[in-house]
């Protein structure tokens, strides 16, 4: 999951060699703003969204990322799937427009990003690091960009934002055109976590037309096609016990889509979800209208799954290209297009973390 990816991202930032407390998620949940006068913030149910506001940094919620992926097609009809995060560590809490406390080297938060290509059963990551406060990494929500380096994702006008990163043996430059108001899920914009009320605050752009450039390797193709695009933000680490998560993003044929996640842990993982119907309201999803199993693995990875909603006559099944698609950073895990067969059709993405 992409907060798992965040535990350690600090120690690495700052050179520490210490292994991390286990409680709580990342060793910290009892510690909020001990570091600062202002404590973190923790949304709920009654938070509620504000735009353009929450696509902006959150400085006093303790992690966050923006997250996109994107099944495109080359001019000749072949499938490319593509993947784009950027995560923020707060390290001590912070007003919003606030300047960070003295010093000549600060390290209030950490930023790190990761981008991928997966294409004709190859698949090409990277991953940048970077100090908060010290000019390379950051975000604004008016206008709306999120920095880390070189690679960025920044709006340009109404509804239109840029993305673009240059890797060691890949890249892209896309124009992105959001077709769509955000959805927000759970409660209010509010993903329950677990069932004892862990949470975050949740949001996406579920129909974004997308268009550029990929370079991979040593080729230049122009793309097209669709993406999904993830905002998350909580000072809530998962609870202790829960091992590792299992998220599908869904484009159907019939114009729908899906949204479905679960946190394995011993006995019933926590499962949620989102029904978005091609017209009409959002539908929350939980364990008892939302079902996930696995039907196959590839070198202890699960990449084909059954997803079943059955007051929306849901039973499809999600297959992952043939190849290897876990991505080798610092924290590894798997990030795959899949194709949807069934009840629907259609394609998509997933993020598999934990196992390996």
């Amino acid at each position: 999951m992409r907060r798992t990816i965040l535990v350690l991202l600090p120690m690495v930032l700052a050179g520490c060699s210490q292994e991390p407390e286990q409680a709580g998620f990342a060793g910290l949940a009892e510690r909020a703003g001990e570091r600062g006068q202002l404590p973190y913030l923790q949304p709920g149910p009654d938070t509620g969204l504000a735009f353009p506001e929450d696509l902006g940094p959150h400085p006093r919620h303790r992690i966050e990322w923006w997250y996109l992926t994107a099944n495109l097609r080359t001019e000749s009809g072949e499938p490319l799937g593509l993947q784009w995060t950027q995560f923020r560590q707060a390290l001590v809490p912070r007003a919003p427009g606030a300047a960070p406390e003295p010093g000549a080297w600060p390290l209030e938060a950490a930023w790190m990003a990761h981008a991928a290509v997966s294409w004709q059963g190859k698949h090409v990551f990277a991953e940048r690091l970077a100090r908060g406060d010290v000019g390379n990494a950051g975000g604004e929500a008016r206008p709306f960009s999120v920095w880390l380096d070189h690679w960025q994702l920044e709006a340009v006008a109404d509804n239109r934002w840029l993305l673009q990163v240059q890797a060691e043996n890949f890249g892209y430059d896309l124009a992105l055109a959001i077709n769509d108001q955000p959805v927000a899920h759970g409660i209010n914009g509010f993903s329950a976590k677990s069932d004892s009320g862990q949470g975050s605050m949740y949001f996406s752009y579920v129909d974004i037309a997308i268009s550029g450039t990929v370079r991979f390797q040593d080729q230049a193709v122009e793309v097209s096609g669709h993406g999904w695009f993830d905002r998350e933000w909580s000072s809530q680490f998962l609870k202790t016990g829960q091992q590792g998560w299992d998220w599908f993003a869904l484009h159907l044929d019939s114009g729908d889509k899906l949204m479905a996640f679960r946190l394995r842990e011993e006995g019933n993982p926590f499962v949620s979800g989102s029904w978005i119907p091609a017209s009409g309201q959002v539908q929350p999803l939980d364990s008892g209208q939302l079902a996930l199993s696995v039907i196959e693995q590839r070198d202890g990875v699960p990449v084909r799954w059954r997803i079943e909603v059955p007051e929306q006559g849901v039973s499809v099944e999600l297959s992952a290209p043939p190849g290897d698609y876990m991505n080798e950073g610092l924290y590894p895990y798997w990030e795959s297009p899949v194709d949807v067969s069934g009840s629907h059709t259609g394609e998509g993405y997933m993020e598999l973390t934990g196992y390996r």
